[in-house]
């Protein structure tokens, strides 16, 4: 018998005073069976950095063609494609082939690793930009983990605070690749 995603709801309020975008958006998270806690945080994380009101979740690990996040036109054109973790450096390029922006929010004990490995290959990706997670901030968001979350999140000078009203999670993205100029 095949596993199932598990469904969670999430009450996401942003005030990032960087861009003066303050809304709430009322998200449902399908979590992969093959999917961590951390993993799925990350995504929310992802979603508070960079978040739109067309901005929505792909359809995740089970689709090989779609990002963990996305922001389309009306068109359907891909103005800006958001993956998490450590995506191949073939994957990277295919998602700059299709999209105005490219993000990779990476995490991980490994994530050096994966970078080293793959940044010199990414130089002239002038769509791309890598953030990485210092490796203690997934964990501390998997705490956070419910079915029914309620999650503020305030985004100041480039950090970023999470709090569920219990624990506070400080998230600072270091800045491994930004486009040119």
């Amino acid at each position: 018998m095949a596993l199932k995603a598990s469904i969670h709801k999430a009450e996401l309020t942003i005030s990032d005073m960087d861009r003066g975008y303050y809304a709430t958006h009322a998200l449902t998270i399908a979590r992969h069976p093959s999917e961590t806690e951390e993993r799925m945080m990350v995504r929310l994380v992802a979603f508070a950095l960079f978040a739109e009101e067309r901005l929505e979740f792909g359809k995740g690990l089970c689709v090989d063609d779609e990002p963990d996040l996305w922001l389309r036109d009306l068109t359907g054109d891909v103005l800006r494609w958001i993956d998490v973790g450590q995506p191949d450096e073939k994957w990277i390029r295919k998602a700059c082939g299709r999209a105005d922006a490219v993000v990779v929010l990476s995490y991980g004990r490994a994530a050096d690793i994966w970078w080293s490995g793959i940044a010199n290959k990414l130089g002239r990706q002038d769509k791309l930009t890598v953030l990485n997670l210092d490796p203690g901030v997934p964990p501390a968001l998997a705490a956070m983990t419910d079915r029914g979350m309620r999650l503020q999140c305030t985004l100041q000078d480039g950090e970023l605070w999470v709090t569920d009203g219990a624990r506070t999670v400080h998230v600072v993205p270091q800045t491994l690749m930004a486009p040119r100029g």
